[in-house]
């Protein structure tokens, strides 16, 4: 699992898609492939979205690795309802994730799977991987596509000494701040989410 491969995905699937040359929205690990498809094929991507995330590693601040490890540890019986697995898993998560707003979002991935309750995201993989997708690959060119980069007020991922490689890398970058937020914009405040994505494309 590598940037390079997701956004070799995406230069195979949009093409098929009908789908290029396209607006592109990433949120975090999606942003950061969004981004590289950008900087590697800028036909295909007409304008970008990068949310809340930066084209450079994630720091120590990130709460991906514990989350992982925290989902990977949820146990659920056979043969329950989904509620009642819902509400199991979201037991067992709020020890080591306090924000229920953060719970319920990650608990959009538990799905079942004849009978059993399994995580739609593939956590061995990306627990295999983290060091890879907490990085940025390096890059010289830069995409000169109109870019939004929207970032939670009350998140950290993307800090003030990134705005340099986001310039380089991004010359007609514009950066908007969605107060109230944190690193899922989308799920704390999905009106405000709404509404900046709208003006960036009027």
């Amino acid at each position: 699992m590598s940037y390079e491969a997701m956004s070799q995905d995406l230069q195979d699937l949009l093409p098929q898609l009908g789908l290029v040359p396209c607006v592109l929205i990433g949120h975090s690990m999606g942003g950061k492939t969004a981004m590289l498809l950008a900087l590697q094929r800028p036909e295909l991507v007409e304008r970008l979205i990068a949310v809340d995330i930066s084209p450079v590693e994630t720091t120590s601040s990130s709460d991906f690795p514990s989350y992982m490890a925290a989902m990977r540890a949820v146990d659920i019986p056979d043969e329950v309802s989904r509620s009642s697995a819902r509400k199991l898993a979201d037991e067992q998560l709020s020890t080591v994730i306090q924000d229920m707003a953060e719970r319920q979002f990650l608990l959009t991935n538990l799905v079942e799977v004849d009978g059993r309750f399994v995580w739609r995201v593939n956590l061995e993989a990306l627990a295999q991987h983290v060091d890879k997708i907490l990085a940025f690959p390096p890059r010289q060119e830069s995409y000169l596509g109109p870019t939004l980069f929207l970032l939670g007020g009350n998140s950290q991922y993307v800090h003030p000494s990134h705005h340099a490689e986001i310039r380089r890398l991004f010359p007609q970058a514009q950066m908007q701040t969605v107060p109230n937020a944190g690193h899922w914009i989308h799920a704390d405040c999905p009106q405000d989410f709404v509404a900046a994505i709208r003006g960036f494309l009027a």
